[in-house]
């Protein structure tokens, strides 16, 4: 039965694996995978579905502080929660990467609907370095 919820098809992004066949998903790494394509899909980039994706590509040119980590919580907690009804998002964190200061780090913890299993995933989004703010 979860196998009708978390399924399997081509692996994101697409390419060949180890034995030379185009690499697949599971039910391992699915919902990760279709987390990642929400959140580095810009709305109004698929014709067909113009709505969908994450506007976190609006805090690109944005200072890497807590009030830009604040906008992409927020942005990233309400695309989840539009585009992928198989999860409970628990808590998002985005804070500046220390070691590398265009790097808001994303993380993302949330609830398999189905089976409950909880899982956490980082997803690093990098600013256009300009002028440096102060938190």
């Amino acid at each position: 039965m979860s196998k009708e919820i978390i399924g399997s098809g081509l692996a994101f992004p697409p390419g060949i694996n180890a034995q030379g066949v185009l690499g697949m998903t599971n039910e391992r790494n699915e919902l990760n995978q279709s987390i990642l394509i929400i959140l580095s899909t810009t709305p109004g980039q698929r014709v067909m579905r113009p709505t969908f994706g994450c506007h976190l590509c609006d805090l690109v040119f944005s200072p890497n502080n807590a009030h830009t980590g604040a906008q992409a919580t927020r942005m990233v907690e309400e695309a989840l929660g539009m585009w992928e009804p198989r999860i409970t998002v628990t808590q998002v964190d985005a804070n500046p990467d220390p070691r590398h200061p265009e790097c808001l780090l994303i993380q993302i913890e949330y609830e398999v609907k189905f089976t409950h299993d909880r899982r956490s995933l980082v997803y690093p989004f990098y600013l256009i370095p300009g002028e440096t703010h102060a938190s």
